[in-house]
């Protein structure tokens, strides 16, 4: 009998992978995806890395499926886009090794700046897409989507959602497959895409989506649940479980190739239904192409585009029926904030002191929009922070940036700020950019990077030195400083803000919760000194609080010892003690 575990879907995508005989793995983190790779890299059999970013990743994955391997790239939604340009082509090319794309999406925006549809992007690049509805499905849908990808020529997306990714399930275990290695063979004419061979192999890729479409029907991963006629219904992923549980009599074609879709399959399933409709999560893939062939559907106008399904909302929806009500339970609001002990705290105080715009960038340090200190006032995507201030000095001149700074983290400075920062020295630029850097991936769970000295595989390596690379690629003005030290900071911030050259400042200080040393000292208010002046209180640290009366409060089991208060207080009533 096979053994069996409980496994989240990230974990089960892995084991997957492993069982599947993949050979190489690369990734950037991001919620929801980053458990993949932190579950790849327990398997020795594969070569497991953190890439720069997702455009690497999918690159390095490309490269080991040329070579003959089975090779796999992993990301969040947001990377795909940043991954799209190598993914396109690589849909021309095909592959030689089973070439597989795990896109994460975060339907509810729990960790994200939008709430993006990977399948519209599959469906662009003219790939196929495999979704899986629970953590069994997503080791078989991984280990399929490579068997799928060598039968038909193609990379492969398997698209998750965060409920997937985060939830748990029983997998049936099974032993690896090893895969020989296919013989590597030049071939310019499919591997080198010129616009010559690309018009050849374009033809050759809508003759894949058409044979995929004809071959849907008969796939393993569709299947139809006949219940009751009157009503049937069209659906995939996370979403099937929520269809079972609210109408569980109902008939269900289940898909689980979204993309193209099984036409036969479907028009089949709706001829033999009474009212047909379609639940898929965020946009209207399914739905459109479905009405597309002229088949009347129900699907968003009573199903949002927003947000995550619920059983709830489709009883809602789909029975009319109003769920119980639950009592709220009166709940203090608890807003997100910066850790005890975050030197980007520190940053940030200087800079709001200093009356400093931030244009900010994807990490913990997004946080500094938010009250109390306030001084970000842009986020757009990873890497963007240099490029947007470059952007508002372009427009606005030099001037109007003096009192502007990027803010980005020593991770995402490797992602994609590197060439937002030679663009800002090839176009004589001058504005200020602060590297914030914690020596850490710190938003996502602590994985290392290029920067930080140690692989994904836990080898120690050459780590890059940031303030070199910056200086080699010519900005003047390079300084590094504490960024503990609220004294240095307002120094060097004032100074690099005012001159007429381009100047990076680099604040360095490691994570709070990086390695989850045992804190030995921690800071206590000194009542006679106190002069309830509240100075302490103005960075937001969530271990001082004020009382009733007006003194202040350190709870100790918060306190990391990091100072920022003994400094703030010019009247010596922070006194550090061992813990």
């Amino acid at each position: 009998m096979a053994e069996k575990k409980i496994m989240l879907g990230n974990e089960a995508i892995a084991r997957g992978a492993w069982e599947a005989g993949v050979k190489v793995s690369a990734a950037y983190p991001g919620t929801p995806s980053t458990e993949i790779s932190e579950n790849i890299v327990k398997y020795e059999e594969i070569y497991a890395e953190w890439s720069p970013n997702e455009k690497v990743a999918m690159e390095v994955a490309i490269g080991a499926s040329l070579a003959g391997v089975r090779a796999m790239a992993s990301m969040k939604h947001v990377g795909v886009n940043v991954a799209a340009d190598p993914l396109y082509t690589a849909s021309y090319i095909g592959v030689t090794g089973g070439l597989v794309l795990v896109a994460a999406d975060d339907p509810g925006l729990y960790s994200s700046q939008n709430e993006q549809d990977s399948r519209a992007v599959a469906r662009a690049a003219k790939i196929p897409v495999l979704e899986p509805s629970d953590s069994q499905e997503a080791k078989d849908f991984m280990k399929y989507a490579f068997e799928l990808s060598e039968a038909y020529d193609t990379p492969v997306m398997l698209r998750t959602t965060t409920r997937l990714s985060h939830s748990q399930g029983i997998v049936s275990l099974e032993e690896r497959r090893e895969i020989p290695d296919k013989p590597y063979e030049k071939n310019i004419r499919k591997n080198v895409m010129m616009p010559g061979n690309a018009k050849v192999r374009h033809r050759y890729v809508e003759e894949r989506e058409r044979k995929l479409s004809e071959d849907g029907g008969a796939l393993p991963v569709n299947r139809v649940e006949y219940g009751s006629k009157k009503m049937g219904i069209i659906t995939s992923g996370i979403p099937y479980q929520y269809v079972k549980e609210v109408c569980p009599d109902a008939s269900v074609l289940k898909l689980g190739l979204v993309n193209p879709l099984p036409r036969k399959l479907i028009e089949e399933f709706a001829a033999s239904v009474e009212r047909l409709y379609i639940v898929e999560e965020l946009d209207p893939i399914i739905e459109e192409q479905v009405r597309s062939w002229g088949i009347p559907a129900v699907g968003k106008e009573i199903l949002t585009v927003q947000g995550e399904y619920s059983a709830n909302l489709l009883r809602k929806a789909l029975l009319h029926q109003e769920p119980e009500a639950i009592p709220a339970a009166d709940v203090p609001v608890r807003p997100p904030i910066l850790c005890p002990g975050c030197p980007h705290r520190s940053v940030f105080y200087a800079m709001q002191k200093l009356g400093l715009h931030a244009a900010g960038d994807i990490g913990c340090y997004t946080l500094g929009a938010v009250a109390p200190l306030g001084v970000v006032d842009t986020t757009v995507c990873m890497g963007a922070s240099i490029s947007t201030l470059h952007g508002m000095e372009k427009a606005r001149g030099s001037e109007f940036v003096k009192n502007w700074v990027a803010v980005i983290g020593d991770s995402t400075f490797m992602h994609t700020g590197v060439n937002s920062l030679m663009n800002m020295v090839y176009n004589q630029a001058t504005g200020t950019v602060v590297i914030l850097d914690n020596h850490t991936t710190g938003m996502t769970g602590h994985q290392d990077h290029a920067g930080t000295g140690k692989t994904l595989k836990g080898d120690i390596v050459a780590s890059i030195d940031v303030a070199a690379l910056c200086k080699a690629m010519g900005v003047p003005n390079v300084t590094v400083v504490n960024a503990m030290r609220q004294d240095e900071l307002l120094a060097v911030l004032k100074a690099e803000t005012a001159k007429d050259e381009l100047s990076v400042i680099i604040a360095r200080y490691p994570c709070a919760l990086l390695g989850k040393k045992k804190v030995t000292e921690v800071y206590r208010v000194r009542p006679d000194k106190c002069k309830k002046c509240g100075a302490c209180m103005k960075p937001g640290c969530p271990a001082i609080t004020k009382k009733a009366d007006g003194s202040i409060r350190i709870d100790d089991t918060m306190c990391n010892g990091c100072g920022l208060c003994e400094q703030l207080c010019k009247f010596g009533a922070m006194e550090r003690e061992a813990r």
